[in-house]
């Protein structure tokens, strides 16, 4: 377990808050509240905490560990970054706190924004990883209570997906789970307006609608192939 701090100005004036080393995971777990931004980009699926067998929401950048296509996209510009990866290093303390791992790897370089001012105010980039940590924190219960809401209604479907690209490899993807709307469509009207007033309806499309991406990221990686 990393050796956490609450982060304070005295402390931790000379960190630096550079980029995450390496490539970017190619699934992270991701909020209700970033679901809209995701599904422009990349396709969102459920899937299983291999430890706990409980559901979460993630978004999908690559086929495989150590892939991830969307990063070389518009001139390398970051499309969408989820909090769990801006919030990289830092974490929510039992009394609300912000903790951070000096050790983590994104502060090893040396390089890159400070955390304080010089009067020991926090700086901008410390501002928007406190602000990435306050809608994680919330956005976990809520997209909790959505994914039940899904189980209770059986709108969760699995999903297997079976690719081929252009070297002749083909990649079958396990272990995924989405939205029916066959499903959603012959529900109730009663249960369908809950859905829409707890603001779950409007999730739930955008996990359905994210499918298309699926073809997005498969010509990216052709493309990258061709390359």
């Amino acid at each position: 377990m990393a050796d956490l701090e609450q982060l304070n100005a005295n402390d931790h004036a000379g960190l630096r808050l550079g980029d995450l080393p390496g490539r970017r995971p190619h699934f992270v777990q991701i909020v209700a509240s970033e679901f809209a931004a995701a599904a422009a980009v990349c396709p969102i699926f459920l899937t299983k905490n291999a430890d706990t067998g409980q559901f979460y929401a993630g978004a999908m950048f690559g086929f495989e560990p150590g892939e991830n296509l969307l990063d070389a996209t518009e001139g390398g510009a970051r499309l969408f970054q989820p909090l769990d990866l801006e919030r990289q290093g830092f974490f929510i303390g039992p009394e609300g706190e912000v903790l951070v791992d000096p050790a983590h790897p994104r502060f090893s370089s040396g390089r890159g924004a400070a955390l304080f001012e010089g009067d020991g105010q926090p700086t901008q980039a410390a501002r928007r990883v406190q602000q990435a940590l306050g809608r994680l924190q919330a956005g976990v219960a809520e997209t909790d209570a959505f994914i039940q809401s899904l189980l209770a209604s059986k709108l969760v479907e699995p999903i297997d997906i079976d690719l081929s690209f252009d070297d002749g490899r083909s990649l079958s993807l396990g272990g995924l789970y989405t939205v029916s709307l066959d499903s959603l469509g012959e529900l109730e009207d009663a249960a369908a307006l809950a859905l829409f007033r707890a603001g779950q309806l409007q999730l739930a499309y955008a996990m359905a609608g994210s499918l298309k991406q699926l073809s997005r990221l498969a010509a990216l990686r052709n493309d990258r192939l061709a390359a």
